[in-house]
């Protein structure tokens, strides 16, 4: 289960790209029904404009979850963050490496190369719109599509769960990067490429 020191180090990858406030924030919050109904309402809304091939691109994480990181923080007063990371399955790495990264130079390179996951925080709440829609993709590694269907089953569109919560249901969530607001706008490039494609 994550313990106190994880929630430290991810508040200190808050603070390190939006400061000691928004770290402070993000720890606070607890999720009202309102936002969750708005998170849902936001997710859907994204889901039904990305094309479902773009699940087999592994950016498709990132895209995904700056649109939604973007459409959240229009329609909730609630500290939204992007992390870049693990995705692990029982403990057992699926996308990323345990090893540091340098998140702005993978984060500000042109094209996008990255082998970990991202997700969004809303608080302390994970918010993944990416997972089941990889699931279901053909270049899914096939023990994170396994472990989806069998314990979700088929036809879900967002992950939500407190991330204290998450292991759970056998899903990992290892912050390694919090993205910059620059570097969440550069994401929504490759986002609006897929879905208006010229």
């Amino acid at each position: 289960m994550i313990g106190a020191k994880d929630l430290i180090q991810l508040g200190t990858l808050v603070a390190a790209q939006h400061g000691w406030a928004a770290a402070k924030a993000f720890k606070a919050y607890e999720m009202p029904d309102g936002d969750k109904a708005r998170l849902a309402a936001c997710a859907v809304e994204i889901l039904k404009v990305f094309p479902k091939a773009a699940s087999e691109d592994r950016a498709a994480s990132a895209w995904l979850s700056a649109a939604l990181a973007v459409q959240l923080e229009r329609h909730l007063a609630a500290p939204v963050q992007v992390v870049a990371g693990v995705l692990s399955v029982d403990g057992t790495p699926v996308h990323g490496r345990r090893e540091p990264v340098d998140g702005p130079a993978v984060f500000g390179a042109e094209d996008l190369h990255w082998s970990g996951h991202v997700w969004v925080m809303v608080g302390p709440y994970v918010a993944d719109i990416a997972i089941f829609r990889e699931a279901a993709s053909a270049n899914c590694p096939a023990e994170l599509a396994r472990h989806v269907h069998s314990v979700f089953g088929p036809d879900k569109g967002l992950y939500v769960d407190h991330w204290r919560r998450t292991r759970r249901s056998g899903l990992g969530y290892e912050p390694q990067y919090v993205l910059s607001s620059e570097e969440v706008t550069r994401l929504m490039g490759g986002a609006y490429r897929l879905i208006s494609p010229a």
